[in-house]
This record gives structure tokens, C-alpha cells and sequence, in this order.
């Protein structure tokens, strides 16, 4: 494989025999090296293979510390393997930029508020450890502690890269999911326990919710008695669904809710609010 382009001693870009561009990076890769030469395939440690990497990515890898390239693909193959799916590549350009500055912002004293951190936290549990684990990464290879706030941001982009990679759609959803959870709670007057198995299916339930609502492809009403018979069953929770209605149709004006999907909200609604359930701890 030969070298097309040094990004810096540590990165280079080349070209396989399908016409791929691929950013190869290694300690020390590049050292005394030219365009043109081959590539020494025994200090290659990443490998990026991408139709075309954007020049983003490769002023990104050419500018920013090894180290800090190396940790921040750890922390995307530990989400991976967390996750067990890949993620979308470009979290490879969102989540190692975002670590650079926030190195950058720890050497300062300089700390980001994350305003969504709560919604992070209860919405997200399992991206947001992901992201404390990051925290502890970075601080025993870097020698970087960042605050929790921190770990909410990591978390972010790897929902970001489970879903569209676009983070305007993670950041709507999350406000979204708190809106409905705080519909559910004025309707029935009362706090919810976050740590029962049925709060965590109904958050789980309202992001496929919120995705089936982007793309107009909710449940075709196709049970009809069954709906009849839930609401009829559960009044208050059938009453606190309508309000869901209404406020996703005021979100998505285009939208029709249908019997389906508010047979499924009623019986989530239910169960979560069910004082029955023993709490997860």
C-alpha cells in the first residue's frame, strides 16, 4: 500500500486496489517517509476505510494529538461493544472533536454546562455509563478529569451515531420524551419511579415512538376491539394518552396518531404508573 498523502508523522492517507481512500494512523507511521512509499504494515493501528473521508476527518486526524485520537477510539469501540451494533462513522469526527476541545477547556478551567444532562441521565442510561466510562479513559491516559457534564456530551454522540447522525433530531427527541414524561406525571399528579423495568420499556418505547413519527410510519390501526377494550380498561391512562396525542400532533402537524400506536401508549402509560411494581435498584 502506498503512501498518497502525510496527514503528519502519525497518519496518512492511501488508496486500496478498489479506489477506497483510507486514513491508516500508527506511531510514528510517517516518520521519514514520502509520498509515493510504501506503508509498513507493522505500525499500523487503525485503519479507517471510508468511499471518500471527508476533509474534516483528515485535517482532523493531521491536527490533533495521537493520543488523544487513539483514546477516543477506545471510547467508540467500548460504546460498540457495549452497544453491540456499529455506529455511524462520522461519531469518528464528532466525538474526537468534541474530546479535543474539551481537553482543550479542562486546561483552561474552562467547563461546559450541559443543559440536558437530566434528560441524558434517565432517557439514555446505557450511552450516558458509556459516557462516564469515557471520563475514566481519558482521565488515566490523558490526565484529564472532566466534570459529568462531560460524560452527558459523550453520550450524545453516540446516541447521535445509533440514530441519523444528525444531533438537531437527538437533541429534539430528548426534549421531546421529557415533555410526554412530564404529560404523564401532571395527568396523574405524581412522580414516577425511574428505576422500574416498565419506565425503562416506556422510554424505550417512545424513541421508536418519536422515529416511527419522523418518517410517518406509525402502527397501522389494525386492532380495533383490543384498543376498545384497553381504553375502556384504563381510563386515566387512555386520558393521558389523548393529551400525548395532541401534543405530538402539535409537533408534527402532517401526523395522524393511530388506534395502534395509543393502544401501546395506554398500556406503557399503565404499567408505569402502576404503584405495584417493585422498583429496579
Amino acid at each position: 500500500m502506498k503512501i498518497k498523502k502525510i496527514l503528519n508523522n502519525n497518519a496518512a492517507l492511501a488508496i486500496d486496489d478498489k479506489g477506497n481512500e483510507i486514513v491508516y494512523t500508527g506511531c510514528g507511521l510517517c516518520f521519514q517517509k514520502k509520498c509515493g512509499d510504501q506503508i509498513d504494515e507493522s505500525k499500523i493501528e487503525k485503519t479507517f476505510v471510508m468511499e471518500k473521508p471527508s476533509e474534516q476527518f483528515k485535517q482532523l486526524v493531521s491536527e490533533m494529538p495521537y493520543e488523544q485520537i487513539q483514546v477516543a477510539d477506545e471510547i467508540i469501540k467500548n460504546a460498540e461493544a457495549v452497544l453491540k451494533k456499529p455506529l455511524c462513522n462520522n461519531i469518528y469526527i464528532t466525538l474526537t472533536d468534541h474530546l479535543g476541545y474539551a481537553i482543550e477547556r479542562a486546561k483552561s478551567g474552562t467547563y461546559l454546562r450541559n443543559k440536558l444532562l437530566w434528560e441524558i441521565k434517565n432517557f439514555y442510561k446505557t450511552e450516558f455509563g458509556i459516557g462516564c466510562q469515557a471520563l475514566e479513559t481519558i482521565k488515566e491516559k490523558l490526565g484529564a478529569e472532566l466534570p459529568e457534564d462531560e460524560a452527558g456530551f459523550f453520550a450524545l454522540h453516540i446516541v447521535n451515531a445509533e440514530l441519523d447522525g444528525n444531533m438537531h433530531h437527538t437533541l429534539e427527541t430528548s426534549e421531546v420524551i421529557s415533555d410526554i414524561v412530564s404529560i404523564v406525571k401532571y395527568t396523574f399528579n405524581s412522580e414516577l419511579d425511574e428505576h422500574t423495568l416498565s419506565y425503562e420499556r416506556f422510554i424505550t418505547h417512545l424513541k421508536y415512538f418519536l422515529q416511527r413519527a419522523e418518517k410517518q410510519e406509525y402502527y397501522p390501526a389494525d386492532n380495533t376491539e383490543m384498543f376498545s377494550m384497553i381504553k375502556n380498561r384504563f381510563p386515566d391512562a387512555y386520558k393521558c394518552a389523548i393529551r400525548i396525542k395532541s401534543y405530538m400532533e402539535s409537533k408534527f402537524p402532517d401526523n395522524e396518531i393511530t388506534d395502534e400506536e395509543m393502544l401501546y401508549l395506554v398500556v406503557h402509560i399503565s404499567r408505569i404508573t402502576d404503584r405495584k411494581e417493585v422498583a429496579i435498584r
